[in-house]
């Protein structure tokens, strides 16, 4: 068989191989071993496989490309550049400084082409998982017999550290479950990690282990120069349309180095000698840094244009796909163009009274997905394991299932994870990155902690992606410490750009939707609970929308007690005792500190004024709530296991015991000045 590749494809490999050499030595900091030994995948990848458009990285039915050892950025930024993308040799040239284009490993909100952030190892794997989810789903929905709205491919490049992650192995067990054929991993095999050879703690057989997954495997013995055979294995991966594809690739990390083949070219410089003994191998200039041939810039300007004519042809498709099916296609250029919700999401909302009965904010929760669901078509997720916990699948969901098992199909919307909280989380990024989703994932608000290494790039992505966490607090009862929250809401309280909401009642479990919804930047994480909650008099859907706000007022108080969740029904109580004595007490409810914090300073001001003692009841971690509060009172301990009642009783937790506290705090404020909160004022 003749080969595809020319002399041009060899320089421009080897083009690669010596920038990135060039870029991670400009920076005196970084990775050379991998892009130098990846050059062959990637460059094929994108020249031969993929389409998109460099002058439209936001395409919608671009192929995607997932650098899943994001240490290797360089590989990517300097393909993209030679690619065309707005990459400039500048940028190459400022490599991992400070606020430049090119970080020290992808993010997503930085740098153009760059589709997920990657680096912690594992998670691009698994967010590439949620990429070919979300091209199965919106495929299934848009997607006719006459036109093919949504049809890519997704690739992704792993290494050793990868696969490796627990992450990784939860998320390619599912991949292989859903049959995801437009998932094609390349595993670059180098042997080599930071300690040494993968012989010390990684001698397992990769591709048995996802045989035994349901991925086809194959294998390529000489990654770093039979460009034919990767080819051939990407070409025949291509062909398997109902199991993600999985081909290990046998490199040379630094391939063209003196150190190749070690792991002193994995995170370090190669220097300058060195550098310039790989570019003589490579026939290249060794007195020229940062340089392209005209030629090579030529070979890639026509692999991008081919990108822009597909482009193009799908927009003259999309032309006619709007005349023949003007509702479908107004429903995706509201999703996928527009970004927007519904305009009916806020009536769709329940409301309720202080006579409703008394609900778990969990139940609540359900009410909610119930009505928006059917109205709300881009709501897709699902559910660890936890489903008649969570309560999260709604009246005539359809799971997200291959067809041929007989239990739903790809246009479904409620995703059967398992127990794989890490992997939930990671693959809920993958698709709310792909555009024209609202992900969402469920688990018990402890088991945050085992997905919250990628809920922390949900954030830091400004992806927005609902966590409907339910059992939040002591209040779950007889499980016991294991399973009840303590410093959990502290942690993702300090997690940047997220939002953290625990509803009282009803009207601020249906605020907590619409405040979820309406933040396209950020994960909002519910915080729900098991046990039964009263409707509170003074609440509204309105006033849980700032994040704060006063539920039960007296003129002139002289204490404000602050509850959230099932602790403000507690806070009303111990404030009714304190009134009766002749404390004048301001329950305030605090449904999300988060968003309270994003109002004005004089509405801030106005709830909690200054001057006034403000003690707060949470049972969880005191330590946020020193931003708010003189006095927190929690939990500062591990929880317990016993009956709900005796627990809240055990831990102070209730409107008697507060009382006493309160007392306390009011007789000391009376000899002694009110502190300032610096962080209120």
């Amino acid at each position: 068989m003749a080969s595809v590749f020319t002399a041009t494809d060899i320089d421009a490999v080897n083009t690669i191989r010596c920038l990135a050499a060039d870029t991670v030595q400009g920076a005196n900091s970084g990775h050379p071993g991998a892009p130098m030994g990846c050059a062959p995948m990637a460059h094929i990848l994108y020249s031969k496989f993929m389409t998109g458009n460099p002058k439209n990285p936001h395409w919608i039915n671009r192929d995607r490309f997932v650098l899943s050892n994001g240490h290797a950025c360089a590989l990517q930024y300097v393909t993209l550049h030679l690619m065309g993308y707005d990459i400039s040799m500048d940028d190459l040239k400022h490599f991992r400084q400070l606020h430049s284009i090119t970080p020290g490993h992808p993010e997503r909100m930085e740098t153009p082409g760059i589709e997920v952030t990657t680096g912690p190892l594992g998670q691009g794997i698994s967010n590439a998982v949620g990429l070919a989810i979300a091209e199965r789903h919106l495929a299934a929905t848009f997607n006719t017999d006459d036109f093919k709205v949504i049809d890519n491919t997704v690739y992704c490049i792993v290494g050793d550290g990868c696969l490796q992650e627990g992450v990784s192995s939860e998320a390619s067990s599912i991949a292989g479950h859903l049959q995801l054929g437009n998932l094609i991993v390349l595993y670059d095999s180098n042997h080599i990690q930071i300690d040494g050879s993968t012989e010390l703690a990684f001698t397992e057989n990769v591709l048995e282990r996802y045989e035994a997954y349901g991925w086809h495997t194959l294998y390529v013995e000489n990654g770093d120069s039979d460009f034919d055979a990767i080819y051939r294995a990407i070409e025949e991966a291509k062909k398997v349309t109902d199991k993600p594809s999985i081909i290990r690739v046998h490199t040379t990390i630094g391939f063209g180095s003196a150190k190749q083949g070690t792991e002193k070219v994995h995170g370090a410089p190669l220097g300058d000698a060195d550098i310039a003994h790989v570019k003589s191998l490579f026939h290249l200039d060794p007195t020229k840094k940062y340089f392209v041939e005209p030629e090579i810039y030529d070979f890639y300007a026509k692999v991008a244009a081919h990108g822009a004519q597909k482009e193009a042809e799908w927009n003259a498709m999309m032309a006619r796909y709007k005349e023949a099916n003007p509702e479908m296609y107004e429903e995706f250029d509201r999703r996928v163009y527009r970004n927007e919700l519904p305009s009916n999401i806020a009536d769709l909302l329940p409301r309720y009274t202080p006579s409703d009965p008394a609900v778990a904010t969990r139940k609540l929760s359900e009410t909610v997905i119930n009505a928006i669901a059917p109205s709300l078509p881009e709501f897709i997720g699902g559910s660890a394991d936890l489903t008649g916990s969570n309560l999260t699948h709604w009246k005539g969901a359809v799971d997200f299932q291959p067809a041929v098992l007989g239990i739903g199909n790809y246009s479904g919307r409620y995703l059967r994870y398992g127990v794989r909280e890490h992997a939930m989380a990671a693959i809920s990024n993958g698709m709310a990155a792909y555009g024209g989703l609202i992900p969402f994932a469920s688990t018990f608000l402890n088991f945050i902690s085992y997905a919250v290494g990628a809920s922390r790039l949900t954030a830091l992505q400004k992806l927005r992606v609902l966590y409907i966490m339910t059992h939040d607090s002591i209040g779950l009862g007889e499980d016991g410490p294991t399973h009840q929250p303590i410093e959990t809401l502290s942690m993702l309280r300090a997690t940047p750009n997220t939002i953290v909401i625990r509803p009282a009642d009803g009207n601020e479990t249906s605020a907590a939707y619409l405040s979820a919804l309406t933040f396209t930047d950020r994960p909002s994480v519910f915080c729900l609970t098991r046990q039964n909650l009263s409707q509170l008099v003074g609440s509204s859907i309105e006033s849980a929308m700032k994040g704060g706000y006063i539920l039960q007022d007296v003129p002139n108080p002289s204490l404000i007690l602050i509850g959230t969740g099932s602790e403000v029904e507690i806070c009303v109580k111990t404030a009714q005792i304190l009134i009766a004595e002749g404390i004048q007490t301001r329950v305030v409810s605090m449904p999300s500190t988060d968003i309270f914090d994003l109002q004005s300073s004089e509405y801030r001001h106005q709830v909690l004024p200054k001057g006034v003692p403000i003690i707060s009841v949470e049972a969880m971690s005191t330590e946020p709530w020193y931003k708010y509060a003189h006095h927190p009172i929690g939990i500062d301990t591990f929880g317990a296991s016993g009956k709900i009642n005796d627990l809240y009783n055990y831990f102070g937790l209730t409107p008697e015991k507060i009382a006493v506290k309160a007392r306390k705090v009011i007789e000391f404020y009376k000899s002694n000045p009110v502190p300032v909160i610096e962080r209120l004022w």
